[in-house]
């Protein structure tokens, strides 16, 4: 048996292919001035009006990892937010026996409004089949 004869490979070139490249960006450095910093001889500073009202600092919380200081709300807030949440709780665990009540009488009232209107439609359905 003899071996068939296959075409020869076709002469693919080859494609140049660039290596990817990206620029950079670059942002402008910020200059943060040292905390002992004081003006030159001989110039006038404006002294900043200080506030009569005593200003509490607010309190922050240190997050170790990311270095990061997270507002804490103040007492006054937090205080506020418990009065609210307690309020809600209270009011809605008082009203909901109430409102179940209500809304019994309402399902019952509409159901004998229902009940009563089907009766009426069956009665006129029978009526008009014995009249025909």
């Amino acid at each position: 048996m003899k071996a068939p004869k296959l075409p020869s490979a076709l002469d693919m070139p080859s494609i140049p292919l660039k290596q990817p490249s990206a620029e950079m960006p670059v942002f402008p450095p910020i200059v943060i001035p040292p905390s002992n910093l004081k003006a030159p001889a001989g110039v006038k500073l404006e002294e900043e009006e200080e506030n009569t009202e005593t200003q509490t600092e607010q309190p922050t919380l240190r997050v170790p990892v990311v270095k990061i200081d997270l507002p804490l709300p103040t007492a006054e807030v937090v205080a506020t937010a418990t009065y609210a949440a307690v309020a809600a709780v209270a009011t809605t665990t008082l009203a909901t026996p109430f409102f179940n009540k209500i809304k019994k009488q309402v399902q019952k009232f509409l159901q004998k409004k229902v009940d009563t209107w089907k009766e009426n439609r069956q009665k006129k359905k029978t009526k008009d089949s014995l009249e025909s």
